[in-house]
């Protein structure tokens, strides 16, 4: 159990460095599983102490809890105070499969 309880600890510390962080959060977002993402934000609230994340961003800490949980379902808002407070922004960028203007339909 030694193995796991350092590997725990030394995410939680890299985890309060942004750039490590980011990282860990992209990987999460690539998986394209919001069990993941979710996972990978409490991971990064928790290195950096539930009670400062949801005191800075504004957020009950039970709920903050709650929305990261497997059963959340946050809001967009939550999850961008999340980050902000975390050091951390959102950005989207094309995938491979995205073909110009597929979406868009003129009027």
């Amino acid at each position: 159990m030694k193995a796991a309880k350092n590997y725990r600890e030394s995410l939680m510390k890299a985890l309060k460095d942004p750039a490590e962080a980011a990282e860990y959060v992209n990987a999460a977002l690539e998986e394209n599983d919001s069990d993941a993402v979710l996972l990978a934000l409490r991971d990064v609230a928790q290195a950096r102490g539930m009670s400062a994340v949801s005191r800075k961003a504004g957020l009950n800490r039970v709920s903050l809890y709650r929305m990261l949980s497997r059963r959340g379902n946050p809001h967009l808002g939550s999850i961008l105070r999340l980050l902000r407070v975390s050091g951390l922004k959102l950005r989207v960028a094309a995938g491979p499969s995205a073909a110009p203007g597929r979406y868009l339909k003129s009027r």
